[in-house]
């Protein structure tokens, strides 16, 4: 039997049913839009095509492409922005401890994360992509990469930093109680504390660097990813590929989210009973 929690002397629906209400709204108005306000918009003088396709429409079109279709390109992209997930977070990882280890850093370090976040993507993308150069047929894209990178730094080092200053006082005091220093400190007991907090801004850099990958793409010039596989669509007007890839990017970058905040929960239990 299905336990609803009370809140307040108010019933709130399980989590299952208002995601489920959530997407069926969703699609809902996305389907009266399609046939009502943009039924017109975007027309081909033969009647077909469309801004906005109905969901019959993207769902024929996404079996008609296949399997392979999308997982040609996404295999690509999912590299790219996999290493740039990794050396993003490293170098995250990596400021933040700095700024811990050495306090009169922490302005600096705090300061090129703020400009990382502040940049825009799309503005920097064709500099990173002379800079890098272009990539071999079928390889992941260099400007790629550190896009993905890029949207990922800004989130992890505040997330590292956030959770190492939540740290309680007295457990330093203990550790400094019996000679050791900053490293020890932050290593023995900053780290742990900081976990949760780190894997809470995993969750949020890992669409992040999907979306960047894809920003970086339409720079990079690969041959494949789903960046170039929109462009092409757009070209060739195949509206409803456009919107077919744009759901399945939607889909994985979901899912990465799911992903972290399922390995938080794995990694660090007490974090879930705290807030109990």
């Amino acid at each position: 039997m299905t336990e609803l929690l009370v809140t307040n002397g108010n019933k709130r629906l399980p989590s299952w049913a208002t995601a489920t209400i959530g997407v069926s709204a969703t699609v809902g108005l996305w389907w009266l839009s399609a046939i009502t306000v943009f039924a017109s918009v975007g027309r081909r003088p033969d009647g077909s095509g469309g801004a906005i396709p109905t969901p019959p429409a993207v769902i024929e079109q996404l079996f008609a492409d296949g399997f392979e279709f999308y997982w040609r390109n996404a295999s690509v992209t999912l590299t790219e922005a996999a290493i740039g997930f990794l050396w993003g977070n490293l170098l995250a990882l990596a400021f933040a401890a700095i700024a811990l280890i050495v306090p009169k850093l922490e302005n600096l370090t705090t300061q090129i994360a703020v400009i990382t976040y502040c940049i825009p993507i799309v503005a920097i993308g064709p500099i990173v992509r002379l800079v890098v150069g272009a990539p071999d047929s079928g390889e992941p894209a260099g400007a790629a990469i550190v896009l993905a990178a890029l949207s990922v730094f800004f989130t992890t080092m505040v997330g590292a930093l956030t959770g190492v200053k939540q740290t309680d006082r007295r457990m330093l005091d203990v550790v400094t109680a019996y000679g050791g220093g900053a490293w020890q400190r932050l290593v023995k007991v900053q780290l742990l504390s900081a976990l949760p907090s780190i894997f809470a801004a995993f969750k949020i850099a890992a669409p992040a660097a999907f979306l960047g990958a894809i920003l970086g793409e339409y720079v990079g010039g690969p041959d494949l990813g789903f960046g170039p596989a929109m462009v092409n669509a757009q070209q060739s007007l195949e509206i409803a590929r456009v919107w077919g890839v744009a759901l399945v990017s939607g889909l994985i970058a979901g899912a990465g989210y799911a992903l972290f905040g399922q390995i938080g929960k794995w990694l660090t239990p007490w974090a879930k009973a705290g807030v109990r």
